[in-house]
């Protein structure tokens, strides 16, 4: 070898980090599928029963139907707006009140859109939208080659 330096007396300049990699996404594939056993697995309990228990965690639940009748509480009212003053009553009760809208599916986007506005100027922050599960999603279709 003229002039240059053997392979086994060069210095090693850099480090081989596949096996370092491949070990990490290993390792982060097991934690991902163990975390998710251990998260549905939860505990079997039955808890005492109390004559004076409160309920955990209060909903305002606003439905609104396809034919325009608005519920509040399965209780019918006479529009979106008598809304407003049962909800600020409602959060007066209870600062961590959580609304929930379950519209159908018809309804229009706009009258959603306002009567979140309502429950919003009412002092609600925690407001969800109820839907209907449906099964596993369905792969794509693919095109025809």
């Amino acid at each position: 070898m003229a002039g240059g330096a053997d392979e086994a007396d060069s210095e090693i300049v850099g480090i081989n980090v596949t096996p370092l990699v491949d070990v990490t996404l290993v390792l982060l594939i097991i934690f991902m599928v163990t975390a998710r056993l251990i998260a549905q697995s939860g505990l079997s309990m039955e808890l005492p029963k109390a004559a004076n228990a409160g309920e955990v965690q209060t909903v305002f639940s606003v439905s609104l139907a396809a034919d325009g009748r608005v519920l509040v509480d399965s209780t019918q009212v006479a529009n979106d707006e008598a809304v407003g003053p049962l909800a600020k009553a409602a959060k007066e009760k209870n600062s961590e009140l959580r609304a929930v809208i379950k519209a159908d599916a018809s309804v229009n986007h706009g009258r959603v859109i306002h009567v979140l506005d309502v429950l919003k100027s009412a002092g609600i922050a925690k407001i969800a939208f109820a839907v209907t599960p449906t099964g596993p999603p369905a792969a794509p279709a693919t095109a025809p080659k």
